[in-house]
């Protein structure tokens, strides 16, 4: 049995329209003998109404809230009867139990003035929750015999609400349970992606993007010999292409190609998706539910040899740079420690690193509690930080086969100011932190210098 996980997202099943493109991916890959999984996400665009009504809760606007609640049950309802036609009321009864039990967890919110991160992940599991009923009860209509499966039963995590981390033992136990006995007698189970299970049975979140995370995590449970996950583009790119017009597809790259660009700033997948799937060697494949006879690209454990000089370009934008020095650096023990425990007693983590004899820079993409950062910081060292900075980051396993890519990539931004210039102990990206207004600039500039004349196939 070919077991595939198959990831659709917020757009692949945003309407009955989508869904039904959908439907159409799941029989092809049955009929080529595929035993699936499904995986969906919220429909496009609920989970940020979801949080918007928490949000209008906690401050006793109870119109926001009723509102919400009704467009939910009427975009899901209309979907229902699109989709299921006159079977609709067993999937719109559930449907109406979820809206129940959010509309239960909101008046809770009203009542208290406060949403606490528990309460939260209650409420933003409710657009997956309600869009794997809705996606299993379409497959049915369709003449597959699809089962809905509560990610609650199967995703088993920590407490850490908003950002859970999963508990990989637990899990394979549940998909053994729930999941794997399904697929022996030939039904498609059908998840949300995004929502787990505490071990006190409170609902949790993996954090936002997290339904690939899922998909990639049931993957590994169960063993699936691809993970898909299903988007509204072709593949991973070679630039951003809201900044470089018509990047090309690259359609093979390593798992570290992968979570590189993924990390800084690649939006087709989220950066934890790569982990489990390297952890287990399963293949990655990206694909387009509008265009499902592109290529899309594939992520494995080997680069593709095919000569390029890189992979990919990608670019994380609105970060901050903290700048701390200290005349007593120079071979004194502990003063790197010192910088480093205070970002992580702060939780708040670093992405690109530089150093001197007497200073260490570093950049954040989260800086919520950089004021208070600082303020630890100044007690052994003098600080300073710079707002609205940029991180660019060329990616590709021949960065460190090709000795004159480097150069090539520095000499591209000559005339560019660079704040930063770091590569990685892999030696498989250099990264460059730059000002933010001049980064689509830059990566125009440098997209054209690398990759015009170079075939990615």
């Amino acid at each position: 049995m070919r077991k595939v996980v198959m990831k659709f997202g917020g757009t692949s099943v945003a309407d009955a329209a989508a869904i039904t493109q959908t439907i159409s991916i799941v029989r092809r890959a049955v009929e080529s003998d595929a035993a699936p999984v499904v995986v969906v996400s919220a429909m496009s665009k609920v989970t940020d109404r979801l949080l918007a009504m928490a949000d209008a809760a906690s401050s006793g606007r109870t119109d926001v809230v009723r509102d919400g609640l009704d467009e939910l049950s009427r975009r899901h309802g209309d979907a229902a009867l699109r989709l299921v036609g006159a079977s609709a009321a067993p999937v719109a009864r559930d449907i109406e139990r979820e809206l129940t039990e959010l509309g239960a967890v909101l008046q809770a919110i009203d009542v208290l003035r406060h949403a606490d991160s528990r309460a939260l992940d209650r409420v933003a599991a409710s657009g997956e929750l309600l869009n794997s009923r809705l996606v299993a009860a379409a497959l049915r209509a369709h003449g597959f015999e699809a089962a809905f499966v509560d990610a609650r039963s199967v995703l088993m995590t920590d407490a850490t609400y908003g950002q859970a981390a999963p508990l990989a033992d637990a899990t394979k136990e549940a998909a053994s349970e729930f999941v794997l006995p399904l697929l022996q007698s030939g039904r498609i189970p059908v998840i949300g992606g995004f929502v787990g299970r505490a071990p006190d049975g409170a609902t949790t979140t993996l954090g936002r993007g997290g339904s690939d995370y899922s998909a990639a995590l049931i993957g590994t449970a169960i063993d699936a010999s691809e993970i898909q996950i299903w988007t509204d583009v072709d593949g991973m790119l070679t630039a951003d292409p809201r900044i470089v017009e018509e990047p090309r597809v690259v359609r093979q790259l390593s798992f570290g190609e992968a979570s590189e660009l993924a990390y800084f700033g690649a939006k087709v997948l989220h950066p934890s998706t790569i982990l489990p799937a390297v952890a287990h060697n399963i293949p990655v494949r990206i694909l387009n539910s509008r265009r499902p006879e592109a290529e899309g690209t594939l992520i494995t454990s080997s680069p593709a040899d095919d000569g390029r000089p890189v992979t990919a370009i990608a670019c994380k934008r609105g970060v901050t740079v903290v700048d701390v020095t200290s005349t007593r650096m120079l071979m004194a023990y502990g003063f790197l420690r010192r910088v480093f425990e205070t970002f992580e007693h702060y939780r708040t983590p670093v992405d690109v690193v530089t150093t001197s004899e007497v200073s260490v820079s570093v950049t954040v993409d989260d800086r919520r509690r950089v004021p208070e950062i600082v303020n630890a910081l100044r007690e052994f060292a003098d600080v300073s930080v710079e707002e609205e900075m940029a991180i660019l980051c060329v990616v590709g396993e021949n960065l460190r086969r090709r000795s004159d890519t480097a150069s090539r990539v520095i000499g591209a931004l000559a005339t560019f100011p660079l704040r930063m210039v770091s590569q990685a102990a892999s030696r498989r990206n250099l990264t460059m932190v730059l000002a933010d207004s001049a980064a689509p600039d830059a990566m125009k500039h440098l997209h054209d210098e690398l990759f015009e004349t170079v075939a990615i196939r």
